[in-house]
């Protein structure tokens, strides 16, 4: 049986400039030597500055600039010395390119359960901190003994996972369907939702038992878990996880909003969007909305075009502050949420009922499972453009104590009311640009985490984002995720046998997508099930209802049942004749 995932070796890189070798002198010699050490980054310029070109990370790329050419800064490796400066700046910039990702999932949380502001701001804030926290625990790779770790040993940290956030909707609307959650229905068949915090705090009971299933996993020999979710099967899910964000939240709040108002109900309070009492409430689809999303998913072009490598990588945030410039002048936001918001936060500010629900468990499960699969790709990722082996009992440790730390993240998130966290992948972006992966730049961006997030008015002014401008946003957000996704299947051969497997699950999970309501009435004629059936076929609906669920079911199945083809080596060999080929024409067209 032949594997059908294609792996590309990173090609030997040159080593870290050596102008730094000065500082490593001494490492481990003594707390003298140490203070010494510290005493002259502190003091003198190369300790602050070193040699890197902060001009080329700084200056925009304007285009009677782009002809000239400049030398690449030098190569920052996992424990090198680095300048005090660049460290600071590097690590902001990932806590800024992490920014986008981490609010958004608490803001679309709370959107979704009808919080109130302060409950809202608080999950923006614990976010954050949580996030700060096991991102620590993520780069430290901790010996455990008998060869396991706890951490990546890279600079790997992690947010809020859109896993959670995509299954967690279906697990609300089964809430809110079987009265669980309150509800009212209009005269005009309209259905407002009610508040309902407890609905948060069964999410986060369900997934601490969960999180049990990933720390499993990590004892599993790790090339054993890439044969059961190869590239295929990951590739599917995170593709299904993108689609089916832009659907149930992106393209909804571009338009004004992903709540009630959506449906344009003709009475009650989400006649208009987000709802009658904002500042300007508009129907949903107004041109104005549209407008304002534009102007933030715009933004975030022109910063990729022009900006420079600082804020390339954060131009999700720079489309933010653009759109909330423009809409705060024209009177769209509404300013309540920061008044409300605390000056200083921290956990437990704001608690939730930890309760078990169980038709939410097998969902879950799956989550911590597509958590698993993510984690074991971005680590991938981090160890290529980190420069260290992505291959051997070094990095398949790393696997396992990437693995392992999010699993136990899981855990302690939900004790920090913060729903399951995986790697973010697009730090890895972060690290390619800069040419910076030293875990020193990591820790700051965990210190600035950690500060943005007891800044409590700061959450506040994250929650006063019109949804239209975090529309715009969060749906090329969510789209590079789907990006993500076709990445990895770019890793497959594709056989005839793969080809079969992907249009399978695909079916399940774009028919899914495009017509939601399909699953939802499968079980209409059972008559009186008990409490137990009811939640086992209630569990059943979700994971029916939940796109890349059931795509990632499907891939998980027919990978393993269908035989693999054998690869014809011919097939390369035609392949390079057919280039050869190719090569001699142009040279006789040319001549």
């Amino acid at each position: 049986m032949s594997d059908s995932s294609i792996k590309v070796q990173p090609r030997a890189m040159a080593s870290p400039d050596a102008s730094h070798s000065h500082l490593e002198a001494g490492r481990g010699a003594g707390v003298r030597a140490r203070l010494g050490r510290y005493h002259r980054k502190l003091t003198t310029r190369d300790g602050w500055l070193g040699g890197y070109d902060y001009a080329w990370l700084c200056l925009p790329r304007l285009p009677w600039t782009r002809s000239r050419v400049r030398r690449a800064p030098p190569f920052y490796a996992l424990d090198a010395e680095l300048p005090l400066l660049l460290a600071l700046a590097c690590g902001f910039q990932h806590a800024l390119a992490m920014l986008a990702g981490l609010i958004t999932p608490p803001i679309i949380f709370a959107s979704s359960l009808n919080l109130d502001g302060p409950t809202s701001a608080y999950m923006i804030s614990a976010s954050l901190i949580g996030c700060g926290i096991l991102s620590l625990v993520q780069m430290s790779r901790m010996p455990l003994g008998k060869g396991y770790f706890l951490g990546t040993g890279l600079l790997s940290v992690v947010g809020t996972s859109f896993a959670t956030l995509s299954t967690a909707n279906s697990i609300f609307d089964a809430m809110y369907a079987n009265g669980t959650c309150p509800s009212t229905t209009a005269s005009d068949g309209t259905v407002t939702r009610g508040a309902c915090p407890d609905a948060y705090g069964m999410l986060l009971g369900t997934s601490m038992i969960c999180a049990f299933l990933e720390i499993f996993m990590s004892f599993v020999p790790p090339r054993i878990l890439q044969r059961i979710f190869p590239p295929m099967v990951t590739g599917t899910v995170i593709l299904m996880i993108g689609a089916s964000l832009i659907g149930s939240s992106g393209i909804l709040d571009w338009g004004g909003g992903s709540n009630d108002c959506s449906s344009r109900p003709t009475s009650g309070p989400f006649m208009l969007c987000p709802d009658t009492s904002a500042p300007r409430p508009l129907p949903w689809g107004s041109p104005e909305f549209i407008g304002l999303g534009f102007l933030s998913f715009v933004s975030i072009l022109l910063t990729e075009l022009f900006g420079p490598p600082f804020l390339k990588n954060a131009s999700i945030l720079v489309g933010l502050i653009v759109g909330c410039a423009v809409a705060g002048g024209a009177g769209y936001i509404d300013g309540s949420s920061i008044k409300t918001a605390p000056a200083i936060t921290f956990l437990w500010v704001k608690t939730f009922k930890i309760r078990v629900y169980p038709p939410a468990i097998l969902p879950m499960l799956a989550v911590y499972i597509s958590v698993a699969m993510e984690a074991i790709g971005d680590i991938t990722a981090s160890a290529e453009v980190s420069r260290v082996p992505v291959d051997g009992e070094e990095f398949d440790s790393r696997i396992q104590g990437g693995v392992l730390s999010d699993g136990l993240g899981g855990f302690i998130s939900a004790l920090f009311t913060v729903t399951p966290l995986s790697i973010f992948a697009q730090n890895n972006g972060v690290i390619a640009i800069t040419r910076c992966a030293n875990r020193t730049a990591g820790r700051f961006c965990c210190a600035f985490l950690i500060l943005f997030g007891v800044l409590g008015k700061l959450s506040g002014v994250f929650l006063a984002i019109p949804n239209p401008v975090l529309g715009g946003v969060t749906t090329f957000l969510f789209a590079t995720v789907v990006t993500s996704g076709i990445r990895v299947l770019a890793y497959t051969r594709f056989t005839r046998r793969d080809r079969f497997v992907l249009a399978a699950a695909l079916s399940f999970g774009f028919g899914d997508l495009l017509v939601p309501s399909i699953f939802t009435h499968l079980f209409d004629g059972v008559t009186n099930p008990n409490k137990g059936l009811q939640g086992f076929l209630d569990s059943i609906t979700i994971v029916l209802t939940t796109p890349f669920l059931i795509a990632g079911i499907v891939a998980v199945v027919l990978n393993l049942i269908l035989p693999q083809e054998e690869i014809d080596d011919d097939d390369d060999v035609e392949a390079e004749v057919i280039d050869v080929d190719a090569d001699h024409e142009k040279k006789h067209i040319a001549a």
